[in-house]
C-alpha cells in the first residue's frame, strides 16, 4: 500500500480564520487530539509572529506524541538581512523542534510588489535560508507559495525557485495554491510538467478552498505522485478555508488505498472533527461530508426502506469506519419506514400495517405541518412514540402558569413564573424568579417537582435556539411569527432535545420544558425497571 504524508496545519492556517483563536492551552489540546489520530505532522505556529505560537512551543516539549512530529513555520530570511542574522530564521531554530518548514515566493508578481526585490534577490533567499536550516533539522520542507497561479504566468520562473530549494536541500517541494483559483485539469497538467523539469523531486499539495476544489486538488495531487498533503481539519483558513483534511483522508484511504493514518485510527476522524469545533468554539457543520452528523442521515421514506435491506443502496461507505454512524430521521417525508426503524431502536418490533403504526404517521405529519421538527429532538419524538403505545405516564399536569417580567431604571429585568402543577391528586401552586423568564419557569416547574420527583435535581439545562418561521401572510410575519424552540438538557449521563412550537415564544418553551423534564422521568422509570429485572434475574 502506497503511503502519504497528513502535513496538519490547523494551529497555524487554520487559526487564519475569521472565526478561529486558539489559545496556547487549546493548541495543545488539540495538538494532543491530532497525535491521538496519527498524523505525521501538527504545523504548530510561526514562531516569530506572535507570543502565543511562542509560548506554544515552549510549552509542547513536555508533552511526549507518539505518532506526529511538530513543525515550526516561517518564511525565507528579509531581503535587508543575511540567513545568519535573521531574527525570523533564528526564532524557528530556537522552537527546539526537528521540522521546519519555510515558505518562500515563487510568483514573478509577489517578488517585484510584495517583496520589492529582484527576481534574482528572491532565488537567493530561498536557496540560503534553506541551507541555513537544513544542519539544524532532520526535516525540511519548502512551501513555494502561489506556485500554480506563478506557474501560469511564468513557468521558468517558479520552476528556477524549486531548482534553488532543491539547491538548499529541501526534503519536500510543497506546491501551493495560495489563492485557491485552480482547477483539477490544471493541477494535474502543471505537476506532470514539474515532474519532467524535476524527476526525482518529492512534491507535496497546499491547497485553498476559494474555487470549492481544495479537495479534489489535494487528491489528483497524490494521483500525480504528491507524497505530502497540507490541510486542516473541518478545512479552517483564511477567506474560504483550507483543503478538508476530514475528506481528503478517508477518500485516499478508502477510495484509492493510500495509507494515511495508523491502523485503525481512521474510526477516530469524526470524534476529532468534533472536538477540533468544540475547542474553536464553532458550531460543527452538519453537512460535512464522512464526519458531519448528516452525513449518513436518511429522511425520505424510500430511501430508509432501502437502507433497512442494504445501507449500501445510499451510503457509499460503512460510516463506523470513520466513526460516524447511520441516522434515521423524521420529518413529512417520513413513510412507515422510518417510523418501524426509530421504534426498533427504541425496543418496539412492530409490523407496518400495525394500527399504531399509522396512528404515529399520521399524528406526526400533522404536528410537522403545525411546525414541529423531530430531526433533532429525537426525545420529543420518543414521549410521542412512548404516549401513542401506551408506555408513557402522566407524571404532572401543568394546571396554568403565569410569567411576569419588570423593568425599572438602572436595574436588570426581573423576571418571574407562578405555576399551578398537579401531580397524582395534589396541587402544587408555587412562584420563583429567573435570569429570564425561561429561566423563572423552569424554576417555578423544579421547584413543584422536585418534592415529588428528587432525580430532576440531577438535570441541567445545556442549550437553547430558537427559530423564527416566515410567512407568506403579513399578519402571522415579523414579530407575530411562529417560533420553534429547541431545548438541551442533560444530566450526568444523558444528553436529550426536545421541541416546542408556538406564536408566543414563552409556550413554545413550556412545551419543550415540559417534554424535557418528561423524558428525564421516563428514562429514570426505564433505568430503575431495568435494575429490578437484572436483580430479579440474578435471585433466581
Amino acid at each position: 500500500m502506497k503511503t502519504v504524508k497528513i502535513y496538519d496545519t490547523t494551529l497555524r492556517d487554520g487559526t487564519q480564520a475569521e472565526d478561529v483563536n486558539f489559545s496556547v492551552e487549546d493548541k495543545i489540546r488539540v495538538a494532543q487530539k491530532l497525535d491521538e489520530l496519527g498524523v505525521h505532522y501538527i504545523e504548530g505556529g510561526w514562531p516569530a509572529s506572535n507570543p502565543t505560537d511562542e509560548r506554544f512551543f515552549k510549552e509542547i516539549h513536555h508533552y511526549a506524541l507518539k505518532n506526529a512530529k511538530i513543525t515550526a513555520f516561517g518564511s525565507t530570511h528579509a531581503v535587508s538581512k543575511n540567513a545568519d542574522n535573521d531574527p525570523n530564521l533564528k526564532s524557528l531554530i530556537a522552537s527546539g523542534v526537528d521540522v521546519i518548514t519555510i515558505f518562500g515566493k515563487t510568483w514573478d508578481i509577489h517578488v517585484k510588489e510584495a517583496l520589492k526585490t529582484t527576481l534574482e534577490k528572491n532565488l537567493e533567499l530561498i536557496k540560503n535560508s534553506l541551507l541555513f536550516l537544513r544542519p539544524k533539522v532532520k526535516e525540511l520542507f519548502f512551501d513555494a507559495e502561489h506556485f500554480f497561479d506563478g506557474f501560469k504566468e511564468n513557468k521558468e520562473y517558479t520552476l528556477a525557485c524549486l531548482k534553488k530549494a532543491l539547491e538548499g536541500k529541501a526534503d519536500v517541494l510543497v506546491l501551493c495554491d495560495t489563492n485557491g483559483g485552480t482547477t483539477p485539469s490544471e493541477i494535474r497538467q502543471i505537476i506532470r510538467e514539474v515532474k519532467k523539469e524535476l524527476p526525482h523531486a518529492n512534491l507535496g499539495i497546499h491547497a485553498h478552498n476559494d474555487s470549492e476544489l481544495a479537495v479534489a486538488n489535494s487528491i489528483i495531487a497524490v494521483e500525480e505522485g504528491a507524497i505530502q498533503v497540507q490541510g486542516t481539519i473541518n478545512g479552517y483558513g483564511e477567506r474560504c478555508g483550507n483543503a478538508n483534511l476530514c475528506s481528503i483522508i478517508p477518500n485516499l484511504q478508502l477510495k484509492l488505498g493510500y495509507a494515511c493514518l495508523p491502523e485503525d485510527n481512521l474510526r477516530l476522524l469524526t470524534s476529532t472533527s468534533l472536538f477540533v469545533s468544540e475547542v474553536a468554539n464553532l458550531p460543527s457543520f452538519h453537512r460535512q461530508p464522512f464526519v458531519g452528523k448528516s452525513a449518513f442521515a436518511h429522511k425520505g421514506g424510500v430511501h430508509v426502506s432501502a437502507v433497512r435491506k442494504n445501507p449500501r443502496t445510499y451510503e457509499h461507505i460503512k460510516p463506523e469506519l470513520v466513526g460516524n454512524k447511520q441516522r434515521i430521521l423524521l420529518s413529512d417525508l417520513a413513510g412507515q419506514s422510518n417510523i418501524l426503524f426509530k421504534a426498533r431502536q427504541y425496543g418496539f418490533h412492530l409490523d407496518k400495517n400495525d394500527p399504531f403504526v399509522l396512528e404515529l404517521l399520521a399524528k406526526l405529519k400533522e404536528l410537522e405541518s403545525q411546525g414541529y421538527e423531530y430531526t433533532a429532538a429525537e426525545a420529543s419524538f420518543e414521549l410521542l412514540l412512548n404516549r401513542v403505545l401506551g408506555r408513557a405516564r402522566t407524571y404532572f399536569t401543568l394546571e396554568n402558569y403565569r410569567v411576569l417580567e419588570t423593568k425599572r431604571k438602572k436595574e436588570e429585568p426581573i423576571s418571574e413564573a407562578t405555576v399551578m402543577v398537579r401531580v397524582g391528586g395534589m396541587l402544587e401552586h408555587t412562584a420563583a424568579t429567573g435570569k429570564g423568564p425561561v429561566n423563572a419557569l423552569d424554576n417555578a416547574l423544579r421547584k413543584a417537582l422536585e418534592k415529588f420527583y428528587p432525580c430532576l435535581k440531577e438535570m441541567h439545562l445545556i442549550d437553547f435556539k430558537v427559530r423564527v418561521f416566515s410567512s407568506l401572510n403579513r399578519d402571522l410575519a415579523g414579530t407575530a411569527s411562529k417560533v420553534r424552540v429547541l431545548i438541551e438538557s442533560g444530566d450526568p449521563k444523558h444528553r436529550w432535545i426536545t421541541v416546542g412550537v408556538s406564536f408566543n415564544i414563552i409556550e413554545a418553551s413550556r412545551q419543550a420544558l415540559e417534554d424535557s423534564l418528561n423524558y428525564k422521568l421516563f428514562k429514570s422509570d426505564q433505568e430503575k425497571l431495568t435494575k429490578a429485572l437484572k436483580e430479579a434475574s440474578e435471585g433466581f
